[in-house]
């Protein structure tokens, strides 16, 4: 499939002037990117605890929260989440941890008469063998791949709560699937980052160190789709904006890639020239994801506008740029834009 992208639909600074909103998971990576847009858009009074302040698997932190600071618009981003191997060692933390956020964030929203609630899904909550391209209505037509289903239904049993929510007590909560997110910001910890990063810091680390291979895990075939972060971050205050329905909507680009395909490409944009082999002993994972965008583009006017490779660009040179300030040292001028981590 060829992704489309075009001209971006802009967010309302009036839609968020006066509204008081918290952002659960701000401090993270969708999270920051969100907060800066909200700063962008003149949005006056926003609220991103940290765990520290609220732990949010608590009931009483949640409501805490909620009440204290009696929010019109929840935008719910937290998660515990990571990658292949970090959903196999921790399965049963992730179903609670995320399941139990999520549930109580939505009951204290709407007890205390929040008026928009939006809750961040996950791409992994699908079925395993979804035809491509995955629509909304295939979400419930099997069991997601395994290594991701502790994380995925836990995530997909928070949109049947908005929608019995939004039946029983007119609550008015919508429920995003957003693909695999990249970009500046994100986690390049190899325990837990997801396959973007993670490609990223191995042949950077391999150029560094001048190694002539990368070990990959899996085939190489599996394929996904990626949205650059700020076409998502935009794409959530849309939704916040102008989506006022019981159906998830997925977003994404349409486009897919697979995992040999991406791990070529980043080779060959750090200047990696030695041999990628791939470890088929390990999971490739769902074996391919690429989604149906339309729902997005006709609901509240989505359309990712960040080509791939452009974000693929600012992706690396972010991480660059980061790891040398982490080391002390002064970048070198670049051609790019760099994002601070600041």
């Amino acid at each position: 499939m060829t992704a489309v992208y075009g001209r971006e639909h802009s967010n309302k600074p009036e839609f968020w002037a006066a509204r008081r909103v918290l952002v659960t998971g701000g401090h993270g990576f969708l999270g920051s990117h969100i907060l800066a847009r909200l700063e962008a858009l003149g949005a006056g009074h926003v609220l991103a605890p940290t765990m520290s302040e609220y732990d949010l698997t608590q009931t009483a932190a949640v409501r805490d929260v909620i009440r204290s600071f009696d929010p019109d618009v929840v935008i719910h981003l937290a998660a515990e989440v990571g990658g292949i191997g970090a959903n196999r060692e921790q399965p049963g933390r992730f179903f609670y941890a995320n399941m139990v956020m999520g549930v109580h964030m939505i009951e204290e929203a709407r007890l205390a008469g929040v008026q928009k609630f939006v809750q961040l899904g996950t791409i992994c909550a699908y079925p395993k063998h979804t035809p491509v391209p995955f629509r909304e209505s295939d979400l419930w037509n099997g069991y997601p791949e395994e290594t991701n289903a502790p994380y995925g239904i836990a995530k997909k049993a928070l949109l049947v709560q908005l929608q019995a929510y939004r039946a029983q007590y007119g609550f008015n909560g919508v429920y995003l699937l957003p693909v695999n997110l990249y970009g500046p910001r994100d986690n390049f910890d190899p325990s837990s980052s997801h396959v973007i990063p993670a490609l990223i810091r191995k042949m950077v680390e391999a150029v560094d160190e001048g190694r002539e291979e990368v070990v990959l895990w899996g085939t190489g075939n599996a394929s996904r789709e990626f949205l650059y972060v700020d076409d998502c971050a935009r794409a959530v205050l849309l939704a916040a904006e102008r989506y006022d329905a019981p159906d998830p909507v997925n977003v994404g680009t349409g486009n897919e890639i697979t995992i040999g395909d991406l791990a070529a490409r980043i080779a060959a944009a750090v200047g990696f020239d030695g041999r990628l082999t791939y470890d088929a002993s390990k999971p490739d994972g769902q074996p391919r994801r690429c989604l149906d965008t339309s729902r997005a583009l006709e609901s509240f006017g989505f359309r990712a506008s960040v080509p791939f490779d452009e974000g693929l660009e600012r992706t690396i040179a972010w991480y660059r740029n980061h790891r040398l300030r982490s080391a002390g040292k002064t970048p070198a001028a670049r051609n790019h834009p760099v994002e601070s981590t600041e």
